[in-house]
């Protein structure tokens, strides 16, 4: 009689190779998909926490990042609030909080980027969604800010901004929103806040 304990031995050697070949490309998989970066900002209303798209808006997200890890952003504010009540001479509202280092010609501002418009990089400024503000298409720095509500007037095609390119969303808040909805509800004059709200620190975690 044959005995069958070696053909068992040769089969389980087998499938034990198939499983650790299939645990390989699984941990290979997992490894290659990263985690989206994430920013928290703090200020003394509260913490608010960002998620950034770095695939989707690889450059506004990078150079988000690196005012941040160059500690560019340091003395940077909220300052802007804009809300139905204080732009009588828009044809088109939007609601949003803006912030970041306020002056133009700031010292520690870093070369314009190219504009990555709602189009090429499929995100829409829905509620929550962080974007860059800028005079002409190409010359966002470190002006930022955030929606308060869906604002479809920002994407590229609306007319929010006569050039129609609208304006470069690059990510969005998944936690802390209730501190943009109380800083957009603080007293301003003219859509600007008074007093400013410091941020008191930006960083990144993965």
């Amino acid at each position: 009689m044959i005995n069958p304990a070696p053909y068992e031995n040769i089969v389980f050697l087998i499938t034990m190779e198939k499983l650790i070949v299939l645990l390989s490309l699984i941990t290979l998989l997992v490894s290659c998909k990263q985690n989206n970066p994430k920013v928290i900002i703090e200020t003394n209303l509260g913490e608010i926490t960002l998620e950034l798209y770095e695939k989707e808006a690889p450059l506004t997200s990078k150079n988000f990042i690196r005012y941040i890890d160059e500690k560019r952003y340091e003395g940077a504010t909220f300052y802007r609030v804009v809300t139905p009540n204080n732009q009588p001479d828009s044809k088109i509202r939007i609601e949003v909080v803006q912030g970041g280092l306020y002056e133009d010609d700031h010292p520690q501002a870093l070369p314009p980027i190219a504009h990555e418009n709602t189009k090429q990089t499929g995100i829409k400024h829905l509620d929550g969604v962080i974007s860059m503000a800028r005079y002409g298409p190409g010359t966002a720095t470190f002006e930022f800010f955030i929606c308060v509500g869906d604002q479809p007037s920002l994407d590229c095609g609306g007319n929010r901004n006569p050039d129609n390119y609208g304006f470069a969303a690059f990510g969005k808040v998944i936690d802390g929103m209730d501190v943009i909805r109380q800083i957009h509800q603080q007293p301003e004059k003219d859509q600007y806040l008074e007093p400013r709200i410091p941020i008191n620190n930006m960083r990144i975690v993965y």
